[in-house]
């Protein structure tokens, strides 16, 4: 189920969703994730928004990346995982967004359930 979900102070909903999703994953606010990221993105010296940056700092929380099979790229959606997963943290990826699921439902600015995730993160 959506949970609409933005944590933006200033309620924005474009470019910060790695952010809002890692409010989630990291339990803190958005001012948090977001310092969190850049001084991760720092130490690496590259951009935030960069796949690998933000994935190599859940790497480093304890998190661990599994990739979807390529079998039917469009068919298993945000909505359905989410549906085969009441249980757990997760943040799903796909090529331009990134969403925070829990227990079943996904925390989004909009209903994101139709996208497509390709690399899942969980702890």
């Amino acid at each position: 189920m959506w949970i609409p979900y933005n944590p933006n102070p200033r309620g924005n909903r474009v470019g910060d969703c790695v952010i809002r999703a890692l409010t989630i994953a990291l339990g803190c606010d958005w001012d948090e994730a977001f310092t969190i990221l850049c001084a991760h993105a720092y130490g690496i010296k590259d951009m935030p928004s960069a796949d690998y940056v933000w994935g190599d700092l859940l790497l480093s929380r304890g998190f661990r990346a599994v990739s979807m099979p390529d079998m039917c790229p469009r068919c298993y959606t945000v909505r359905e995982f989410c549906q085969d997963h009441p249980h757990g943290l997760f943040l799903l990826s796909s090529s331009s967004h990134v969403v925070a699921a829990q227990a079943g439902d996904y925390f989004d600015a909009w209903d994101s359930g139709d996208t497509v995730p390709t690399m899942i993160y969980t702890r």
